[in-house]
Parts: structure tokens; C-alpha cells; sequence
């Protein structure tokens, strides 16, 4: 009968000891304090979840999720003048590609860029059902994107150096760390989040008005807060309303938070011969019409408001809201409506909490702050693409001399060419007999014969000219801050110029 080895038989042998018994664990046990691992491993998934996911940059106001969307839109070539395509692709682009954390956040982060009744500016062009202030969209299988105009003033020119790019989730592919952003995005479109400890809420802004208060901060880098609410009286929903008392937002400018209501536009006129009727045109921001009546039906229900005979909700995605509001004969409007405006959401608060991330640290930001940010932003991406189109031009200058030395003998450097065994003793010659460097001369190696032959020297002295004129507007450029400046100022002009809009919010004693 066989009998069983023992380890040390086994080993004297040169055999491998059997490995460890199930539950048994074969490396060092090392005590560890648990409160310190726990404390530590919360931090490292609070900052993840601040910086990665939750709070936008002060600098392009948008979230990473928002970011990745945008540039890889762009990537896609899916700009204004080009179709749109299913929504269900792009987030597929999107999750595949830069942000692995499923496809209902990108999509629903899709859908608000696209919602005129969310963003002030929308940044995506959505053709189907993308929801209401009342419904969600149709599911991304349905609906379809491009990009919308305002947004190629976000992502353009991020192939020209003006922005740093990092690594994406598995390394393979790279990402904008920030997009360029011609515009001040966090307040014209505003945002929110939560993070771990902490969350923002910013409100809409009117993008002419925040970008005349940034052009005369530019001018006037110590401007106060009560200078700029000049320019940015307030906050302006893309729903309309108008904001009662301004204290809250004079605190909000100064201090990154404040408090202030906003309550719906309303007309008080006849709606049949025998009766007058409140008439609801615009309701505060994120309140749709469907809310309101729901509560209106259900304070007339509990008796809590008298005076209401019916309410009519006329509301369509095409002639926005138009709630309709009957009021018993022997009862005033204007009474009704101050219970209204007490009872319902047709008076509404809205909270700013600016918090934002400032060189990847989470900061409190009033008015002035955020729009600080956003200059020194600018005036880095107009100096790193001045820098970059200088250097090209300058390769460029450098082709276009030698091409001028070798066409003065096209047939000599032809000759050359044919008469040489390979291209290391061609680019040779070509250098010594024309005076050329080697990128000079590989170029003119490279280039096919027959383009060569019909280069026209009247057109290379023109391209050089040209040229020369355009480096010399760099270089000045680059050696003046106050030109950078004004590059800024004259860039925002044309944005303002191209989509600003007329105040929808008006301001309202308090």
C-alpha cells in the first residue's frame, strides 16, 4: 500500500511544500489602525467625487461629464452645419471613450445642455423629445444631437496648444483638462452638483450682460461689486420670472452665497365676458406648469384658497406656459394672486451656493472672483495660441525660403535628385550647393516633382510676405499684456455679438 509523503520528504526531494490550506492566508498579517485606513480611504473618494464628478471649473463652468461630452462631439465632427445623429452614439463615444460611469449620467447630462427652458445658452442641438419642465425625454435610442453654435465657441481651438490635456480613464487616450471657452460659462449657464461635504447651485446670467461686466473688469481690474451689478443687475432665468428684492443677490455677488425669490409673470386680464382670470406667462426656474396646478387644485380642494371657479393649463412646447386661472365673480385678482404667490411654487426660492473648483481646490467665488477666473483663463489660451500659430507660421516661413532658393534652378536641383544613388546623398548636395538647412531640403525631397516644377515664385514671395506680416502681429501681440487683454475683450465682443439675447428675468422690488 502507498503511503503519504510528508512535507519534509517531499522538500528533501526538491519538491515544492504543498501551498496553504483554504482560509489560510500565505502573506504577513499586518495590524493596521482601522480609523486611520477609513479616514484616509473617505478622503481619497471625496476628492475623487469633487474633483471628477460634482463640481464644475471656474474656468469653462463645466463638470468633466459636461467636458467630455462637448470635446468628444467635436471629435466626431457632429458640428452645426453637419446631421445630427442618434444621441445613443455619442453617449457610446462618450462612456467608451473618457467617462466610464454609465450611460444614464452622460445622457442625462446631454439632455440639459440641450433644454433651452435649463441653459441659458444651450450648448447642444437636440432634435426629438428632450423633455419638459413636467416630463423627461425620450429615451437616447430616440432622440438625436449635434453640437449647437455657441458651443464651438467653447471647444474651439483646443487643437492649437491652448489647453493642457491629461490622460483619460485607462491611459490610452487623452482628454482637455479644460476647454478654452470664449465665454464666461458658469454664469452664463449656471450648474449644480453634490459632492462629499459640500454642493453648488449657480444661476443663469444674461450672456450680454456678463460679458460687457467682463470686458469693463478687463478695463478695470479693481471695479467693485456694486460697479458690476451695473452691467449684471442679477441672475436671468432662461424660464423667465421676476426676482424680488435684490438683497440676496447683492449678497451672493459679494459673497459666493445668498438667498432670493423668484415668482411667476403673471396678466390679469378678462377671460370671458362675466369673468376675470389670472394668466400665468412665466413660472420660476425649474417649475413646470403641471406642479403648479396640482397645488392650486389641491389648496381650492382643502379650502385654503377661495375664489378660484377653474383652472385651465394651456401650456405647449410652442407658446411656453399659459395657465389660465378663473376667478369667481365678487372676489379680487389681485388678492388671490398674493395667496398664490404665498401658497404655491409660483413664488419660489432660489439659493446660490458658488462654489467651484479654482486650480483643482474647491472655492467659494462671488461675482467678481468668478469672473477673475475666467479673465486669467482667457488671457493664458489667447497667449498659448498666439505662441502656437507664431511657431507654425515660423515652420512655415522657413519651407517657403528654401522653396525661393530651389526654384531659382528648378532644373539643377531636378539634376540632383535623379543623379544621386539615395536621399541621404540628395539632401546632401541639395544643403550644400543651396544653402539649405535639412528640414529645407527633406521637404523638398518629399515633395512630388510635378508640384515642384509648377511652384510660381510670384506666389511663394507673396505666401512670404503674408507670413512675415502675420509673425510680426504675433510677436507684438505676445509682448504686451494689455494687447493680449484686448484680444480678450475684442473675442468677447463677437460672442456677444453672435448670441446674446434680451433679459428674460426682470428685477422686482422687494
Amino acid at each position: 500500500m502507498a503511503t503519504a509523503k510528508t512535507p519534509a520528504k517531499s522538500a528533501a526531494k526538491g519538491k515544492k511544500p504543498a501551498g496553504p490550506k483554504p482560509g489560510e492566508y500565505p502573506g504577513k498579517i499586518v495590524d493596521i489602525d482601522v480609523s486611520k485606513e477609513v479616514s484616509d480611504s473617505f478622503l481619497e473618494y471625496a476628492y475623487s467625487v469633487i474633483y471628477s464628478r460634482a463640481l464644475p471649473d471656474a474656468r469653462d463652468g463645466l463638470k468633466p461629464v459636461h467636458r467630455r461630452i462637448l470635446h468628444q462631439m467635436a471629435d466626431m465632427g457632429l458640428r452645426p452645419e453637419r446631421g445630427h445623429v442618434k444621441s445613443a452614439r455619442v453617449v457610446g463615444e462618450v462612456m467608451g471613450k473618457l467617462h466610464p460611469h454609465g450611460d444614464g449620467a452622460i445622457y442625462d447630462a446631454l439632455v440639459r445642455m440641450a433644454q433651452s427652458f435649463s441653459m441659458g445658452l444651450p450648448l447642444i442641438d437636440g432634435h426629438g423629445n428632450f423633455g419638459s419642465l413636467d416630463a423627461g425625454p425620450a429615451a437616447m435610442r430616440y432622440t438625436e444631437a449635434r453640437l449647437a453654435p455657441a458651443a464651438m465657441s467653447m471647444v474651439a481651438e483646443a487643437d492649437e496648444d491652448t489647453v493642457d490635456f491629461g490622460p483619460n480613464y485607462d491611459g490610452q487616450l487623452s482628454e482637455p483638462v479644460v476647454l478654452p471657452a470664449a465665454y464666461p460659462n458658469l454664469l452664463v449657464n449656471g450648474g449644480s452638483g453634490i459632492a462629499v461635504g459640500m454642493a453648488t447651485n449657480m444661476a443663469p446670467h444674461n450672456l450680454g450682460e456678463v460679458i460687457a461686466a467682463t470686458k469693463y473688469l478687463i478695463e478695470n481690474p479693481t471695479a467693485t461689486i456694486k460697479q458690476l451689478m451695473k452691467f449684471i443687475p442679477g441672475p436671468d432665468f432662461p424660464t423667465g420670472g421676476e426676482i424680488v428684492g435684490l438683497d440676496g443677490v447683492r449678497e451672493a455677488y459679494s459673497t459666493g452665497k445668498g438667498s432670493f425669490k423668484v415668482r411667476a409673470s403673471v396678466e390679469i386680464e378678462k377671460v370671458s365676458t362675466r369673468k376675470m382670470g389670472i394668466v400665468i406667462k412665466e413660472l420660476p426656474y425649474t417649475i413646470g406648469p403641471e406642479k403648479v396646478v396640482e397645488r392650486i387644485a389641491a389648496l381650492v380642494k382643502a379650502k385654503k384658497i377661495q375664489g378660484i371657479s377653474d383652472i385651465i393649463d394651456l401650456s405647449d412646447g410652442q407658446t411656453g406656459t399659459n395657465v389660465v386661472i378663473e376667478i369667481k365673480t365678487g372676489f379680487e385678482p389681485e388678492e388671490v394672486l398674493e395667496k398664490l404667490y404665498a401658497l404655491t411654487p409660483m413664488e419660489d426660492a432660489f439659493a446660490i451656493n458658488a462654489v467651484a473648483l479654482v486650480k483643482g481646490k474647491p472655492q467659494t467665488l462671488g461675482l467678481k472672483e468668478l469672473l477673475r477666473v475666467f479673465i486669467d483663463h482667457r488671457i493664458e489660451v489667447v497667449r498659448r495660441r498666439s505662441e502656437f500659430r507664431k511657431a507654425k507660421a515660423e515652420g512655415r516661413l522657413g519651407l517657403v525660403d528654401g522653396l525661393l532658393k530651389a526654384i531659382i534652378d528648378i532644373d539643377k536641383v531636378i539634376k540632383i535628385i535623379r543623379g544621386c544613388d539615395d536621399a541621404a546623398q540628395a539632401k546632401e548636395k541639395l544643403i550644400k550647393d543651396f544653402k539649405l538647412n535639412d528640414e529645407q531640403a527633406t521637404y523638398i525631397l518629399d515633395m512630388p516633382l510635378r508640384r515642384l516644377t509648377k511652384m510660381s515664385k510670384i506666389e511663394l514671395e507673396t505666401e512670404q510676405k503674408e507670413l512675415k506680416t502675420v509673425i510680426a502681429e504675433l510677436t507684438k501681440l505676445l509682448k504686451s499684456e494689455d494687447a493680449i487683454k484686448a484680444q480678450v475683450s475684442d473675442e468677447l465682443t463677437a460672442v456677444g455679438k453672435s448670441f446674446a439675447t434680451a433679459r428674460r428675468t426682470r428685477i422686482g422690488a422687494a
